[in-house]
């Protein structure tokens, strides 16, 4: 029997691999794996086995952008042929698609492997994500205005947000498909590599991630770059960073990095994000 999920996932040790599910159909986005998305990242949220996500596709395309197999219609929701693009998936819950608002909240890394080329919302849903590695015969493009679209899944802010405004600008605009080797230059991607090697790559970055970090620390310092790193001056950053710092300083954590560095060893950190976490007022739903 085949596996009908749009996302198949699966953890290995400390890493949780997301897979879009939908080859056949060169893994077009859904409601559906907007949904299937989201359960995943809310899951990785609490669960402290989980260290670092890893998000790449089955097949040679990552994503091709939303299923436009209802033709013409297939963005237009108000006539219903637009659901399964647009719509709230199996589960007819609109919050239960909000895979941004979940890719953001989530307290563990994200890692995204693009196996193959990825257009519109198959590019979009990946910019929450913390890094992106690609295979250097990928191709992406931000397409929308060539089908009468504007970008969607808060990339008109996400976008210019990483690779800066000219760069968002040009290829918005174009809506033309470019490679990997620009998504490279401009840092989209932070690095390239043969399709057979990506996912020996994804592996070898989560679990260097995995080994290396304390997972509380690790999650106050995704957060506070999300948060901080766009504001035009260091105030916030510095109204909370000596605060967390006194606070984690206290903590057999930083005990634990501190004896693993001078006794040259790997560490063994025993403070979890499920209980562990201090208290931020920045930290909440839709926050950075």
């Amino acid at each position: 029997m085949s596996d009908t999920r749009t996302v198949i996932v699966e953890q290995d040790g400390p890493i949780l691999w997301l897979r879009l599910n939908r080859p056949e159909a060169m893994n077009a986005y859904t409601a559906d794996m907007g949904a299937e998305l989201t359960a995943a990242f809310n899951r990785a949220d609490t669960d402290d086995s989980v260290r670092v996500v890893v998000l790449t596709a089955n097949g040679r395309v990552f994503c091709a952008g939303a299923d436009v197999s209802a033709g013409a219609g297939a963005f237009d929701t108000a006539s219903g042929t637009g659901a399964t693009a647009f719509g709230a998936g199996r589960d007819n819950n609109e919050r239960a698609n909000d895979f941004v608002g979940a890719m953001m909240d989530c307290r563990k890394p994200s890692i995204v492997a693009f196996n193959g080329s990825a257009a519109g919302v198959g590019l979009t849903l990946t910019l929450p994500c913390d890094i992106r590695i690609a295979a250097d015969h990928a191709k992406f493009g931000c397409v929308f205005a060539r089908r009468g679209l504007v970008p969607e899944a808060g990339s008109a802010w996400f976008l210019p947000r990483l690779v800066g405004l000219p760069q968002a600008l040009k290829w918005c605009l174009t809506g033309a498909l470019f490679p990997a080797s620009e998504a490279l230059a401009a840092g989209l991607v932070s690095e390239t590599c043969p399709a057979d090697q990506l996912e020996a790559r994804a592996r070898e970055l989560a679990l260097e991630i995995a080994a290396s970090t304390a997972p509380v620390a690790l999650a106050l310092t995704r957060r506070m770059l999300w948060q901080f790193g766009g504001e035009p001056g260091p105030q916030g950053a510095l109204a909370i960073d000596a605060a967390l710092n006194i606070a984690l300083g206290q903590t057999a954590d930083v005990h634990e990095g501190v004896a693993a560095f001078l006794e040259k060893r790997a560490p063994d950190f025993p403070g979890t994000v499920s209980q562990d976490l201090p208290a931020t007022p920045w930290w909440r739903r839709g926050a950075g």
